[in-house]
């Protein structure tokens, strides 16, 4: 074999020139900089999605003094930072495309006829406002828990939130030994009406 053959330099320990293929990428944009560019940078607002080719050092550099919101008034980076809250998206008050009469899917669509909204909640969102019903207890099982209850307090099945509350207020008064002089054989008596009134407020009668 001829030592200057070209098939014995590829297989030489040490060819007389480095044949391994190079890798060619991008160079630097930055002016004068012919490094290769490892990294990229935004270009700018209206410009989103394009990116200028730098190396480290220059992409270092351009980062410290770039500034997205540049030649923006003050009122305009303002509302920019309020949509980015939402990702840009379009936002509708609560309840303004619904509850239209006549549209199906609106808020009073969804609401019974005992709907009831204590705190107006849904108000806005086109439904009426309902006050809080009272139950109607004469539907109601009677346990014998709750009957206890009522007996405890001295009252009917059939009485009134109002009723209980004050019921109840009168009784703690005359039982507590503060009211009566510190006499404590009440004690038992201020103990059933409590629980009568724990349990009753527990069951969502008062």
């Amino acid at each position: 074999m001829k030592l200057d053959s070209p098939i014995f330099d590829r297989i030489r320990v040490k060819p007389d020139r480095d044949r391994r293929l190079k890798a060619e990428g991008p160079v630097c944009e930055w002016a004068g900089c012919c490094n290769a560019a490892t990294h990229r940078a935004p270009k700018g607002r209206q410009q989103e999605g394009q990116f200028w080719r730098y190396c480290f050092d220059h992409v270092r550099e351009y980062n410290q003094s770039y500034n997205y919101f540049a030649g923006m008034k003050d009122d305009a980076v303002a509302a920019y930072q309020k949509d980015a809250l939402t990702g840009h998206r379009p936002t509708w008050k609560m309840g303004q495309n619904g509850g239209t009469k006549g549209r199906r899917g609106g808020a009073q669509d969804h609401q019974p006829e005992h709907f009831a909204d204590p705190f107006g909640m849904f108000g806005e969102m086109g439904g009426a406002h309902r006050p809080d019903p009272e139950p109607a207890r004469e539907s109601r099982m009677i346990r014998n828990a709750e009957r206890r209850a009522f007996e405890s307090l001295g009252l009917e099945f059939g009485a009134t939130t109002e009723e209980i509350k004050a019921r109840f207020k009168e009784l703690v008064k005359k039982y507590h030994p503060d009211a009566n002089g510190g006499d404590t054989s009440t004690e038992d008596r201020l103990r059933d009406v409590i629980q009568a009134y724990n349990h009753l407020k527990s069951t969502g009668f008062c």
